[in-house]
């Protein structure tokens, strides 16, 4: 009687040949990728988060795919130049885009930008998310959410807060928290978190969303006050302070968070290998142990999941933006 084939081995064997047959319908070009150097435009000025990520996978995505890749600041109208670059570039797989979600804010508070996230882009992975603080000078007499929130209502347009720019994840953490807490507190951008950081500083503004680790030491050394921050769960580099959501407004979540797209009809099996390829960089112990002592944590997620969040984050700062009526100045 003839011997049947285990299970296990007629799996590997269809998985093979479904391979074999995906391969074969893919054009020439995308079996061979990647055969040259790959590129990754980042739409802001070199030296911030945005720009230090793309570098550390500049410097890791050789290891995965054999080829080098380097970086190119593109930076101008609120992200918006890069990203148009992107979106116009050839969708072979070796043109990629580093985001934010300042460019998911964009795609309500910039109505006239030349491309559309959704429709242009292909997602290919996130890479961590980073949460923010709310501090505030010393001589405001809060000590927490509920007593900001009780203040603000007590005396309407009385507080402020700074941020680096309209439109910037730092901003959007102060409309969200206004609409979530139904208290009014006055906006003044900069254009730039060291100014709003050093009038924080001074007491020349009441209070900041700022990044965890940047305003770490100046809350251990007293010169502000950490009121919350704005993650799920508790910070690792500020344990000891609460949330915004577990301080009395539940549900409310803002952070900066970072991925990659590639033009739209980059071919999905060039995709995948991405996605592989930047997955295995982000979850590496190491990797995820040092991030955590930055403030950040790693984000895994398929391109399809990638590309849900991308949508979710779009219609959640689109509510935010109505509701508060903000406009790109």
């Amino acid at each position: 009687m003839r011997a049947s084939v285990p299970s296990l081995t007629r799996r590997a064997v269809h998985a093979l040949l479904v391979a074999a047959g995906l391969a074969a319908a893919l054009p020439a070009a995308a079996q061979q990728w990647p055969a040259r150097p790959l590129r990754i435009v980042v739409p802001f000025a070199a030296g911030g988060p945005a720009d230090n990520y793309a570098r550390f996978l500049a410097q890791r995505l050789p290891e995965q795919l054999g080829q080098p890749v380097v970086v190119e600041n593109r930076p101008g109208a609120g992200a918006v130049i890069g990203t148009d670059a992107v979106a116009k570039a050839p969708a072979d797989g070796y043109t990629l885009l580093l985001m934010s979600n300042t460019q998911t804010v964009n795609e309500t508070l910039v109505p006239n930008r030349p491309y559309n996230l959704v429709r242009d882009f292909a997602a290919v992975a996130p890479i961590n998310y980073s949460d923010l603080l709310l501090a505030a000078h010393p001589s405001v007499p809060v000590a927490g959410v509920q007593q900001l929130l009780a203040q603000a209502k007590a005396r309407p347009g009385k507080l402020n807060y700074a941020s680096s720019g309209t439109g910037t994840p730092y901003h959007m953490a102060g409309e969200l928290f206004k609409s979530m807490g139904g208290v009014f507190l006055v906006h003044i951008p900069y254009k730039g978190s060291s100014g709003a950081r050093a009038d924080l500083l001074g007491g020349q503004v009441d209070l900041m969303f700022d990044a965890v680790t940047t305003m770490a030491e100046q809350v251990r050394s007293g010169k502000v006050k950490a009121i919350a921050t704005t993650g799920k769960q508790r910070s690792a580099v500020l344990p000891d302070v609460p949330t915004v959501a577990e301080s009395g407004l539940p549900g409310y979540e803002a952070t900066i968070w970072l991925g990659v797209l590639a033009p739209k009809a980059t071919p999905p099996a060039v995709v995948a290998r991405l996605n592989e390829a930047i997955t295995k960089i982000t979850g590496q112990p190491e990797v995820r142990e040092a991030w955590g002592r930055q403030g950040a944590t790693a984000l895994t997620m398929s391109p399809q999941a990638f590309e849900r969040y991308i949508q979710d984050d779009i219609a959640k700062w689109a509510k935010v933006i109505r509701d508060a009526k903000i406009t790109a100045d």
